[in-house]
């Protein structure tokens, strides 16, 4: 499976993060432990959501589309 993961920082409640892996645990952990050059100034990270495809091609075209303004609108309407 493939999994777009949508990410919000327990400090700075403003910043979400959006972004593919086949693991979401582990990817959390990382993002957590710095690991992540963006994510790691705004830990400790939790888990909004996640989306499960599979197919790689059909997680990547819907984590691009939720980085795009429209996507961020999506998210906020219907997941936070």
């Amino acid at each position: 499976m493939f999994y777009v993961y949508y990410l919000r920082s327990l400090v700075h409640s403003s910043k979400i993060y959006v972004g593919f892996t086949h693991d979401v645990q582990q990817r959390l952990q990382e993002h957590n432990s710095g690991k992540s050059i963006y994510t790691s100034q705004f830990k400790p990270w939790n888990i909004i959501a996640f989306f499960g495809f599979d197919q790689e091609e059909k997680a990547r075209a819907f984590e691009k589309y939720l980085k795009t303004n429209t996507g961020k609108i999506f998210l906020k309407r219907y997941v936070s």
